[in-house]
């Protein structure tokens, strides 16, 4: 058994509606990237990223090697897997609470089936380390499209 462990730390300034704060990896892949509660919770503010879409682009990276890998133990070979995560956070009464998640996966594999790609698709959730993670919690739906055309590059 290997043991890999990833690291990100986050420093928060102030209270939680004025205050701001930074998100940074250990791979500086981000790096002090800014976050307040204005990008949190209102739709429209891009000036900044918000733990739910970091769990968003981690559910769609980790999902479509899932099932890149899945396809090859099959017998196909995916061209290009694109997996788009939409979260979905409700608050009431001053409480959040995540309670979706939804995957649109789109694949190109030549030769598979509409059939075969929603199986594949099923045991790649089984296997994804992510969505077993959030599945203790969330309602994970999963919609997926077979693309003819080959993909640009």
């Amino acid at each position: 058994m290997t043991e890999i462990n990833r690291k990100a730390g986050a420093i928060w300034n102030g209270d939680s509606r004025s205050g701001n704060g930074v998100i940074s990896t250990e791979s500086q892949a981000l790096f002090e990237q800014p976050y307040t509660h204005k990008t949190r919770f209102d739709p429209d503010d891009t000036s900044g990223t918000n733990p739910e879409e970091l769990i968003a682009a981690a559910h769609a990276a980790c999902f479509s090697m899932a099932l890149a890998s899945t396809l090859k133990k099959n017998g196909h070979d995916p061209e290009q897997v694109e997996t788009t995560a939409t979260i979905t956070m409700m608050s009431e009464d001053g409480n959040n609470k995540i309670t979706d998640m939804y995957l649109h996966v789109r694949a190109y594999v030549p030769g598979l089936d509409e059939a075969s790609l929603n199986d594949l698709i099923s045991a790649a959730d089984e296997h994804c380390p992510v969505s077993i993670l959030l599945r203790n919690g969330l309602d994970i739906k999963i919609e997926a499209e077979l693309i003819q055309t080959n993909p640009a590059p």
